[in-house]
């Protein structure tokens, strides 16, 4: 009897010490300050909804300002987490914003996916100016822009046929490598090689032994094959002489030849246009000198922006069905750059040119799920000279990249916007990151770059 009560006693004994074991290691572990690295999903007041890197998600009350959503952050804490409770029980001790790690917001599965963690790096070692300078694509000028990149670090250059006129290659070479000396970031450097009508270098014959043919005369002379040969040629010549941008293909379906794109275009249907830019993407994928898609939504029968506003009064089903295709297999095929035209279409946006529309650029980005670069036409052109505000206008409705004749009024529109908060630091850090991305993909920026 006395043995069993010893027993019983013995295992009383040892019951109550695995308890006070517990509640001693509850305390302990509720006393210990531990950390919650994740990104921000949700405010609402003091509430914050976080998930962390293995995807659990917590809501939290804090007192610690949390800046945004989408933040980074290490929420340091005592207590334990519960993934089954709705709201945890634990004492937040502070919490700081990792700004050293990109915003899982800004993160797109895109073309240039690989290289946002590079960009963000070199991003955060820009100044405000600096950052500005990659939105701005702008007309060269000989005289000029040699000077104007030492206050204004534009983010690249379009070089036009007077660049080239009556110089040898060394001299294009020469006119490049200067400006690219000149500059911190690598410049995009582009130019509207197009063949046929609008021919930028081959219009020099020290650069060309002949002008490049247009997409009608390579078509009829080859077909898509004959296409094909000319993208590879074209890349090698402009990739020799530093030229890593060409505005080009046109993709616009015109099959009417009053149209004024018609000299310029392909000149066939749909379905032909379509192949006719699938060949020219697939073909430039085997070179070092991007493509671009232009000039989107599809020019249709309007007029010469160059000179004036100009409407489109199609409908949209019209549009959608007719001139979106070319651009969609483009896309498809890998295209980096799409150029929006300056062309109200009234059936999508009564009231701004294609390239200010934000409308226009949702088609774009949500429908035809394009995640490169877009490029507005000049802004100096006529169709959009006299808008008030167009470049922070341009920015505002999508635009990654800014054609302008006049890089400063550009650049100084976009710095008074920041300054006087019409838009934030942040919105222009997002834009640039694309660009900068674009530029790692392209192999233009390497490490330990000046």
């Amino acid at each position: 009897m006395n043995q069993r009560k010893n027993i019983i006693l013995f295992s009383s004994f040892l019951m109550v010490i695995a308890v006070l074991s517990f509640v001693w290691n509850r305390k302990y572990q509720s006393e210990e300050v531990q950390t919650l690295q994740g990104n921000v999903l949700k405010k609402a007041g003091n509430m914050v909804t976080i998930q962390d890197q293995n995807n659990g998600i917590y809501t939290i009350n804090v007192t610690d300002s949390i800046e945004e959503i989408g933040d980074q952050i290490t929420l340091y804490y005592s207590g334990l987490l519960d993934k089954t409770r709705e709201l945890q029980d634990i004492e937040v001790e502070k919490i700081e914003v990792d700004s050293d790690l990109l915003p899982t917001e800004w993160l797109e599965d895109g073309l240039f996916h690989d290289f946002y963690e590079k960009a963000y790096n070199k991003l955060k070692t820009l100044t405000l100016e600096e950052k500005i300078g990659q939105l701005l694509l702008v007309r060269y000028k000989e005289e000029e822009s040699l000077k104007e990149l030492e206050k204004y670090p534009y983010g690249g250059f379009v070089f036009y046929e007077n660049a080239f006129k009556n110089k040898t290659k060394d001299d294009v070479q020469s006119m490049i490598q200067n400006v690219q000396k000149e500059s911190k970031i690598p410049l995009l450097t582009a130019v509207d090689e197009e063949g046929g009508k609008i021919i930028r270098i081959s219009s020099n014959p020290n650069l060309v032994s002949e002008p490049f043919k247009s997409s009608k005369e390579l078509y009829e002379l080859g077909g898509l094959a004959k296409i094909k040969e000319d993208t590879t040629q074209k890349s090698t010549i402009l990739a020799q002489l530093g030229i890593n941008l060409n505005l080009a293909p046109v993709v616009d379906v015109s099959t009417n030849e009053e149209d004024y794109m018609y000299e310029r275009a392909l000149g066939k249907d749909t379905v032909t246009t379509s192949k006719y830019a699938e060949a020219v993407i697939e073909a430039s994928k085997l070179g070092s000198v991007s493509y671009t898609l232009k000039h989107f939504p599809g020019y249709g029968n309007n007029q010469d922006t160059h000179t004036g506003s100009s409407v489109d009064t199609r409908s949209y089903e019209s549009i959608i069905e007719n001139d979106l295709p070319p651009f969609d297999v483009g896309i498809k095929k890998g295209a980096e750059a799409v150029l929006v035209s300056h062309n109200i279409i009234r059936s999508i946006d009564n009231e701004n040119p294609a390239s200010l529309s934000p409308s226009i650029h949702n088609i774009l980005r949500n429908r035809l799920e394009f995640s490169g670069i877009i490029i507005t036409d000049d802004l100096d052109m006529g169709a959009t000279s006299s808008i008030e505000n167009r470049a922070l206008k341009a920015l505002l409705a999508g635009n990654d990249l800014l054609i302008t004749t006049d890089g400063i009024a550009s650049f100084s529109e976009i710095k008074n916007a920041v300054h006087e908060e019409s838009i934030s630091e942040d919105f222009i850090n997002r834009i640039a990151l694309r660009v900068l991305a674009w530029k790692y993909a392209k192999g233009l920026i390497i490490e330990n770059e000046k």
